[in-house]
């Protein structure tokens, strides 16, 4: 289905989808105060979270761990999980699925009564406001950024070793979104795919190692500063 244009209302609060290509689909969440996901589990996709604003409690079957912005989180395909906005404010995430599929989805228990339901149907869409976020692809080398939540987006093009580690800080956090760093064995074998999340700090381990695609496409997360340059 196309979601390019809608929002679909949950009863924690919206999602909607904010970029996609062939291999990943990006989803803003805005999870409201105190309330929570479902605890589901995806059976073929793996899914990645980024916490762009407020506090996020992730709990497991067996045990749940706190994220604060702009901490980062990877979910393997088949894991129940469940999110919970835990701070004073709503928690604003972003979602990386890969492949896409939002209807690749098992709910096994929800206090909103959507047990075993499928992912929500037309009666729960709407369209997309001014304000909803789009993720545009740069069509050259220059960087497209975006101020959202407290955090800076920018979307862009790298090509070489030398402009995908300048300007890096270590807890910058970047999606692969196409290309990526791999090992030239039999085989090409990936350390960096698109969908998979790293920080900056594990970006100059592996990408001074490995070898690069010629054209790698990221998005790149940074904390947004005041005017005086402080986080």
């Amino acid at each position: 289905m196309d979601y390019t244009s809608k929002i679909v209302d949950k009863p924690w609060g919206y999602e909607y989808l904010i970029y996609q290509n062939q291999h990943v689909g990006l989803w803003y969440l805005n999870i409201e105060c105190g309330q929570s996901t479902s605890m589901h589990c995806h059976p073929n996709k793996n899914t990645g979270l980024i916490l762009l604003d407020g506090d996020l409690e992730v709990s497991f079957l067996n045990d749940s761990v706190g994220l604060n912005y702009p901490d980062k989180l990877m979910i393997r395909r088949g894991l129940f999980h469940s999110s919970r906005a835990s701070g004073e404010t709503a928690s604003v995430v972003l979602e990386i699925e890969t492949p896409r599929d939002k209807h690749d989805l098992v709910r096994l228990e929800d206090k909103y009564g959507r047990e075993q339901e499928a992912y929500e149907g037309k009666n729960f869409e709407r369209p997309k406001t001014e304000d909803c976020l789009w993720l545009e692809e740069p069509p050259g080398a220059d960087p497209l950024r975006y101020n959202f939540g407290r955090c800076r987006l920018t979307m862009e093009r790298v090509h070489g070793r030398a402009q995908l580690l300048e300007g890096r800080h270590e807890d910058d956090i970047m999606i692969f979104l196409r290309g990526g760093i791999f090992k030239e064995d039999e085989r090409r074998l990936y350390v960096a795919q698109p969908g998979d999340v790293v920080v900056g700090k594990t970006l100059e381990k592996i990408a001074t190692t490995f070898d690069l695609d010629d054209e790698i496409f990221l998005l790149s997360i940074r904390k947004r500063e005041d005017e005086h340059g402080n986080p």
